[in-house]
């Protein structure tokens, strides 16, 4: 039986309901947005994008005689041949690390830790390899394998064409010639990288190498082997399936936290190095044209001077040092001051070629230079 509940106590309940109700709203809300606050950039980084398939702007075809364009042609037909079983195997093992076959990938990154974990990564590698070089046996016998220990992946297959016209074929040999020069150009960058890496071009990058070579090498010496091998397997495993597969996934995560793609990435090549220093040099060149320029308007309007003013005495003032015309003349701040090697300024002129009269063709100046 239940009891009855008089009239004036019946709204309470619904009242203190809706109050814990809004406590609890309060503070979710206030977690939620500390939470946004603290880990919101986290997060952002942590969010899978689809892999773009940035398309490299290829380098115009450098002029060549007929002779050199035909050597290049051959020369990269018989590479890519050669260099083919080599390259596919590389793009098999990318798809591995892209966990292309999920099956697969999982299969293979189990067996890896375990076989790392025991000790076994060496042999592990020498059975594969025996294991290939007897299925290739097989296969040079005449029977039909058709497994591979990672998995395959298939490119489209362009439909040949029978019937060239002498234009296309020679479009042909031009866009073959162009991948040649450019497959060079990137073999050329990395050459480069690793040597500017090396010759301390850089050396704070450099510089981590160098740590990095006397930690291995102080570890090395008083790490057993078997500790500084379970390390390197372990970290090679994860790297290659999970640390890159994340990194490919999210690249604003990659850009900040890959050390290994930010060295390689802002190692500078040879043209590089060259340009940078010829940037120096116009940026030097520039300054300098500038302050003739300031020198030689500073004279021009000091040759307008007051009649009470005579020349000499006019352009001795460009020679002073003294704090007021100084800094009159230049428009400049107390503090700012000539430097010692130019007190009493280098004498300039301004040659303007544009101008006819021979007055205005050349103007002597004064140049200082400033902190």
């Amino acid at each position: 039986r239940t009891e009855e509940v008089p009239a004036a106590q019946q709204p309470a309940k619904p009242q203190t309901q809706a109050n814990g109700t809004d406590k609890r709203n309060t503070v979710c809300s206030r977690l939620q947005k500390w939470f946004c606050d603290k880990f919101g950039e986290y997060v952002e980084d942590f969010r899978f994008q689809p892999e773009e398939n940035t398309v490299e702007t290829e380098e115009p075809l450098s002029a060549r005689s007929h002779c050199q364009l035909i050597l290049t042609v051959v020369f990269l037909i018989c590479l890519e041949r050669g260099a083919k079983p080599v390259t596919n195997f590389v793009k098999n093992l990318s798809a591995l690390s892209d966990w292309y076959s999920i099956y697969t990938s999982a299969i293979a990154f189990i067996i890896y830790m375990n076989a790392v974990w025991h000790g076994w990564a060496i042999p592990m590698f020498l059975f594969l390899a025996i294991l290939r070089l007897s299925l290739n046996y097989l296969i040079a016998r005449g029977w039909r394998i058709q497994w591979s220990i990672v998995p395959e992946v298939s490119e489209p297959m362009e439909p040949p064409k029978e019937d060239l016209t002498v234009s296309e074929k020679f479009q042909l040999v031009l866009d073959v010639a162009q991948k040649a020069q450019n497959l060079f150009g990137k073999m050329a960058d990395i050459l480069e990288k690793i040597k500017n890496l090396f010759m301390w071009v850089q050396p704070e990058i450099t510089q981590k190498l160098y740590i990095a070579l006397w930690a291995a090498f102080i570890a090395s010496c008083f790490l057993p082997y078997r500790i500084i091998g379970l390390a390197m397997g372990l970290y090679a495993g994860i790297k290659f399936f999970l640390i890159d597969f994340i990194f490919k996934r999210c690249p604003r995560l990659r850009a900040k936290y890959d050390t290994p793609y930010i060295i390689w990435k802002s190692l500078p090549t040879d043209p590089q190095l060259k340009d940078r220093s010829n940037a120096t040099v116009s940026r030097r060149v520039r300054v300098i044209n500038l302050f003739l320029q300031t020198a030689a308007s500073r004279s021009y309007v000091g040759s307008s001077a007051p009649t009470g003013i005579s020349k000499d005495e006019d352009t001795s003032r460009f020679h002073t040092t003294k704090r007021g015309n100084f800094h009159e003349v230049f428009n400049l701040s107390e503090n700012e001051r000539p430097l010692a090697v130019c007190e009493n300024g280098w004498r300039c002129c301004l040659i303007n070629r544009d101008r006819k009269m021979p007055t205005d063709y050349i103007r002597n100046g004064v140049l200082y230079v400033t902190e």
